[in-house]
């Protein structure tokens, strides 16, 4: 009863946050980018609330615990994008003026045609991001109530579209922020707790022998796919659509800065948790799932203390579900509001819907697999094709409208598809196995050339704007340099 109460408590909290949006929520611009007025360190721990999905809470302790420490590079890599995103895109990004990927892509390239592939893309990294938000609601939900999974799905679909619908961005702000700092206290406190459980029992440690602390063991090329998932996720942050986003709600370039930095220190003090609970659950023979996390306190502290810890534990976890998914129907529902609703406060209502409905009903149907290999196929998408759009489009002038097509369509799609065999086909093995389950190490390299190639073979098609444009990314704003008269379509 305790761990529903605090499921309870979490989703009221959250709708009535929401609501509070809901309430300085007027202009278009607040439903999209909060009318750009948010703090570093509000957006920071909103990007962290947001961030920190269920493939961070409940997924990468399940993987430590089912293939050992070689799976640390997951929040390693998780984080380090972050760095990446800071030397690259960030300032960049807020510059240009845009308020979606598509936005930006159409700004840059001068082009709709670069606009509604970028729209698709957005719509289908984050649709197969909600997929496992929403498949691990239902397998905790499962787990503390013996409910249908479908029932944990709904329920956090539901309170997502409230809270969507209620405020857009600027509500989601309020309700990310909150939700960050509830995760980190979700997982810190059962954690000190079992810490001093396991002094108290001596200390135990591995097995001698024991290959949980060998790097590469367990998959079929684990060299390969250690370093393709490296650069799934390193280069993968910097095309996700709602991470990005939100650097739009900073109020200039030099705020984006400041956000990122705070966003490293955020995620790198949320990460160094998980995976202690993967090492105790290996520890304590804990089976090898993704509900490690809301099993271990029940185990190592048992009694009323270790009910109240469990409850705690899954609330974060629902709290992960929830800031996530609100994150990624913010995004998803702002592109299918501007480019198939014409945009508009009625549209960005009617899109969240849709945004909500698809990924809810593929998680009833679609192959359960560990919900960060899920998340990181996601990552995979994202680093072959926005990664590349991005870096080129901020950074060289050569872009072209037909190098940039072709390079989404190389690197975008065989992504996809890849994504598509691993999902809806069984585990494969060999070296096709490993090719599709971390596509990142073939398909970002075939879109970084694709798009270069091809836009060094068609020089006439390079915007006839680019000047203007890469003055506008690139100068500071403290400047005041006539940053051309592109908006986005709906203002």
């Amino acid at each position: 009863m305790s761990q529903i109460a605090a499921v309870v408590l979490v989703m009221l909290a959250t709708v009535l946050i929401g609501a509070f949006g809901l309430r300085v929520s007027r202009t278009t611009s607040d439903f999209y980018v909060a009318s750009r007025t948010v703090s570093p360190l509000w957006n920071a721990s909103a990007i962290g609330g947001e961030y920190l999905s269920a493939a961070s809470f409940l997924g990468i302790a399940g993987l430590i615990l089912t293939f050992g420490a070689d799976m640390l590079w997951l929040p390693v890599g998780w984080t380090g994008g972050y760095l990446v995103l800071l030397v690259l895109v960030s300032a960049p990004l807020r510059r240009s003026g845009a308020y979606t990927l598509p936005d930006f892509a159409e700004a840059r390239l001068e082009s709709m045609a670069v606009r509604r592939l970028s729209s698709v893309l957005v719509v289908l990294i984050g649709w197969l991001y909600l997929m496992p938000q929403f498949q691990s609601a239902g397998l905790v939900f499962r787990t503390i109530t013996g409910a249908p999974p479908w029932t944990g799905s709904l329920l956090v679909a539901v309170v997502v579209a409230i809270n969507v619908l209620s405020g857009g961005m600027r509500s989601i702000t309020f309700v990310q922020a909150f939700q960050y700092w509830l995760k980190l206290t979700a997982l810190a406190v059962p954690l000190a707790f079992m810490l001093l459980a396991w002094w108290s029992d001596g200390r135990p440690g591995l097995a001698p022998g024991d290959e949980w602390v060998l790097p590469l063991h367990g998959r079929d090329h684990p060299m390969y796919e250690t370093y393709s998932l490296i650069l799934a996720t390193f280069l993968g942050t910097m095309g996700l659509p709602h991470v990005l986003v939100r650097f739009y709600t900073n109020p200039d370039g030099r705020a984006a800065r400041r956000t990122t930095l705070v966003v490293l220190t955020l995620l790198g003090a949320f990460y160094l948790m998980p995976a202690v609970y993967g090492y105790l659950g290996h520890v304590y023979g804990m089976p090898e799932s993704d509900t490690v996390v809301i099993a271990l306190p029940g185990r190592l502290v048992g009694g009323p203390v270790g009910d109240f810890l469990t409850a705690l534990v899954t609330a974060g976890a629902f709290a992960a579900f929830l800031s996530t998914s609100s994150g990624l129907t913010v995004s998803v529902a702002g592109v299918i509001a501007q480019d198939i609703l014409r945009g508009g406060v009625r549209a960005f209502r009617v899109a969240t819907v849709l945004a909500v409905l698809v990924p809810f009903a593929l998680a009833g149907v679609a192959r359960s697999l560990p919900v960060a290999t899920v998340v990181g196929l996601a990552f995979a998408v994202a680093a072959s094709s926005f990664c590349p759009l991005l870096v080129l489009g901020i950074w060289w002038r050569r872009l072209t409208t037909s190098g940039a097509i072709a390079g989404l369509l190389a690197g975008g799609g065989l992504a996809c598809a890849a994504v598509v065999i691993t999902i809806t086909g069984g585990p494969h093995t060999g070296w096709a196995g490993s090719l599709l389950a971390q596509p990142a190490a073939w398909t970002v390299p075939v879109s970084f050339t694709v798009m270069a190639v091809v836009s060094l073979l068609t020089p006439s098609r390079v915007p006839r704007g680019v000047a203007r444009t890469m003055v506008r990314l690139h100068t500071p704003e403290t400047l005041n340099v006539d940053r051309g008269d592109w908006r986005p379509r709906f203002m």
